[in-house]
């Protein structure tokens, strides 16, 4: 593909007090390289270095909240105290002082341990005191712990835009604490925050980005990351019909976001093929088409094999974008995140933007273990 072909991802794209130089957003991926939640310089330099190389929006790291156990290892960066706000801070100064722009994810894991290790040994929490269906792990939230997580959740906005990122994005995807809200599974409450219906369980998410928006203000652009699958289960489905999916998001939107990040395995794959077809819409379209809301589409972006299967210590080789900007030009969607292309390859963005496809560099999970 030569540079004349990607001209659909170089377009700028502006929302709210964000004005991005092009659609191409460096996803979240968690690192664990924040000794005691704090990043220090080789965090910076990490993402000072996909700024340079001119991604248009980065997404940091997952980085938690002021709860208990909202952590699952004892490397992932916090959002909040005292250290781990400087150590942000001086982030998103060099992203700026690169021509970039940033926002931090924040993030609560619920109920969810991390792979290499069950930190920490108490005080976890979730929706229900479940970690899957009929899985117990830790104990069910009170209303006093769901008002307080609410708040805390408050705060990390307010610091965000306090320290000068960009934007913000939430974390309610892939099986963790806002997720575990949503799912029938794991969220067997019977108070306002429970409910047979996902527009119920969408309650608890709804409250939370209410109290951003209320945070930051209206001018203040907020992005909420969902997903259909769970690491608990990767066939899992909150919407199985574009009525459903209506019934969950126009809540989140009506209350404050203005970009839904819709996570999926690989971009490529129909939310609701027995409507459109096998190439029909994906998650990020069919939610823009039915909230109107911008989105950001996401998932093996020019890699053979999905980011899960890297987990497992699969390597994935380098593939075309054709189907990528044939779908950008057709405006399926507005953004679009690219994960692991970018995590191990911080000139990306260079290459395709310059058609250097002989460079372009295939991924291996060693580059799960360094910052490069």
């Amino acid at each position: 593909m030569n540079a004349a072909d990607v001209n659909a991802l170089f377009a700028p794209f502006k929302i709210k007090s964000l004005d991005l130089k092009n659609r191409i957003v460096m996803a979240p991926m968690t690192r664990t390289f924040a000794p005691d939640g704090v990043p220090g310089a080789d965090v910076e330099a990490y993402y000072r270095r996909r700024a340079e190389d001119g991604v248009g929006l980065i997404l940091s790291e997952g980085t938690v909240i002021d709860r208990p156990a909202a952590s699952n290892h004892e490397r992932i960066p916090f959002f909040h105290g005292e250290k781990s706000l400087a150590g942000w801070s001086k982030v998103i100064k060099t992203v700026h002082d690169k021509g970039g722009k940033m926002g931090p994810q924040i993030w609560h894991v619920g109920s969810v341990a991390h792979p290499a290790g069950d930190w920490p040994a108490s005080g976890v929490e979730s929706p229900s005191g479940l970690l899957a269906p009929e899985t117990p792990r830790g104990e069910a939230m009170s209303e006093e712990d769901i008002a307080d997580t609410i708040a805390a959740y408050a705060r990390a906005a307010a610091d965000a835009k306090r320290l000068g990122f960009d934007t913000f994005e939430i974390h309610g995807a892939h099986g963790y604490l806002i997720d575990q809200f949503f799912w029938a599974g794991t969220n067997k409450r019977t108070d306002r925050y429970g409910g047979a219906t996902l527009k119920e369980r969408a309650r608890f998410a709804a409250d939370v980005v209410k109290a951003m928006r209320e945070a930051v203000g209206p001018d203040y652009p907020i992005i909420l990351r969902l997903s259909q699958w769970k690491q608990q289960d990767y066939k899992a489905r909150l919407a199985e019909t574009p009525d459903a999916m209506t019934d969950w998001l126009m809540p989140l939107v009506e209350a404050g976001v203005d970009v839904l990040h819709c996570s999926q395995r690989r971009f490529w794959e129909p939310e609701f093929p027995e409507i459109d077809g096998e190439q029909g819409l994906n998650f990020a379209g069919w939610a823009k088409k039915l909230t109107g809301a911008a989105t950001i589409s996401v998932g093996s972006v020019g890699l053979s094999g999905d980011f899960m299967a890297a987990f497992g210590g699969e390597s994935s080789s380098v593939v075309g974008l054709d189907n990528l900007v044939r779908r950008m030009e057709r405006e399926e969607f507005d953004l679009i995140a690219v994960g692991r292309a970018i995590l191990s390859d911080p000139q990306w963005v260079t290459k395709v933007r310059t058609g250097d496809n002989e460079n372009m560099r295939p991924f291996t999970a060693a580059a799960f273990g360094e910052l490069v």
